[in-house]
């Protein structure tokens, strides 16, 4: 099946990315605005609709049910959250949506607000027909930041009895099937020193010295895990990764720094090499900087928040949202990303799921950020194809 750009719904597609664009939904800050936009349109073109707010109240996630409420039915799911645009040089306004040259330009239009417009903007297409299988449509908070809203939905969903056994999540494959992913391991490591003044180092303890050391035994830590990477990985690269990525701490040059904190991240290909990093890294603090540090100051500590630990995505032998998205799509080419998703949430819970949707990963999280128009149009030919789906059991 060719997917062309041209689509009666492409318009009303632009013209939703443009309203859930201006919502600035940057990950940890509010959604409900938005969610509560897109329940009200979802229930108005004749889904069921059920609101979960988050733990604080702040943010929500969105689950609209088209058909009957039984098991077995089919779910399509994208987050509501963005990445901020802090430092970022845009030539464009991040949270107005521009149209030019066949592309649509804001924060979120590829990761992943245009294939969210695309599922909105066929809903009423999708509630006129005679349904036998139930479609839901999830939109999420705070994916970027851990996958906090996707963990919330699955349990609401558990506890509510609500079974869909296929989940298409719609991240940026440039409407490649996607089966398998690594997961994504996020931390922030703080370190308590005593800070004196810098000319007296042997009373002090630097929190930044201890820090450095620290994230030199992560990257050892790292080409341990180049190496023992088994033979066959599809991945790109073929390996379990790890990288800092921000290091706040200390005051000026000339105080010994009290205070550190180390931001970093892992994408296992396995649950083991995961393992692996937390003990190994955790038996170096234990046994070698935690006691020197104390040798100088009692209250010197070394403190792991985990930020989030979201499991991969495994390719599975069979898998029915594989069947379902090749026959969709028209291509039986399947592959596997690094980057992660909600996708390993819901297959952990039974739901076949797979990861196909509008746009490239590569303009995701960059300054003028886009989508192009031909993307749009393919999903939602994608999305007409779906309809055979839910009324044929």
């Amino acid at each position: 099946m060719a997917l062309s750009a041209d689509h009666p719904r492409l318009r009303d597609t632009v013209a939703m990315l443009d309203r859930l664009i201006a919502y600035p939904t940057i990950s940890g800050e509010t959604n409900v605005e938005m969610i509560e936009e897109a329940a009200g349109y979802l229930e108005y073109d004749g889904a069921s609709v059920k609101v979960w707010r988050s733990p604080d109240g702040t943010r929500a996630n969105c689950l609209a049910t088209i058909g009957p409420e039984i098991p077995g039915g089919i779910m399509l799911s994208g987050h509501s959250d963005v990445v901020p645009v802090t430092g970022q040089e845009w030539t464009y306004d991040p949270f107005q949506m521009i149209e030019e040259g066949g592309r649509l330009y804001g924060r979120g239009t590829c990761d992943m607000k245009g294939f969210l417009a695309a599922a909105m903007a066929m809903a009423s297409d999708f509630a006129a027909l005679p349904v036998t299988r139930p479609l839901h449509i999830a939109l999420t908070y705070d994916e970027e930041t851990g996958c906090m809203g996707g963990l919330q939905l699955a349990a609401d969903m558990i506890a509510e009895d609500i079974r869909p056994s296929v989940c298409i999540v719609g991240e940026p494959t440039r409407m490649q099937v996607i089966e398998g992913h690594k997961g994504c391991y996020e931390y922030t490591t703080r370190f308590r020193g005593f800070a004196t003044h810098g000319s007296l180092t042997h009373l002090g303890v630097n929190a930044v010295e201890y820090a450095a050391r620290y994230i030199c035994r992560l990257m050892d830590i790292r080409e341990h895990l180049k190496n023992a990477s088994p033979e066959g990985q599809r991945f790109e690269p073929p390996y379990t990764t790890l990288q800092i990525g921000q290091v706040y701490g200390g005051v000026s040059r000339n105080t010994i720094a009290g205070e550190c904190s180390v931001e970093w991240e892992m994408r296992p290909i396995k649950i083991s090499d995961a393992d692996h990093v937390k003990a190994s890294i955790q038996r170096y603090v234990e046994e070698e900087l935690l006691p020197e540090m104390r040798e100088r100051h009692p209250d010197a500590a070394i403190d792991l928040e985990t930020v989030g630990e979201v499991v991969g995505l495994t390719p599975a032998t069979e898998s029915e949202a594989r069947h379902i998205c090749t026959s969709l799509t028209g291509s039986e080419e399947t592959g596997v990303v690094s980057f992660g998703t909600e996708a390993g949430i819901y297959a952990n819970h039974g739901i076949s799921t797979v990861v196909c949707g509008p746009g490239s990963i590569e303009q995701a999280h960059k300054p003028d950020e886009f989508i192009e128009l031909s993307e749009l149009g393919r999903c939602l030919h994608m999305l007409d194809a779906l309809k055979s789906k839910l009324t044929d059991r």
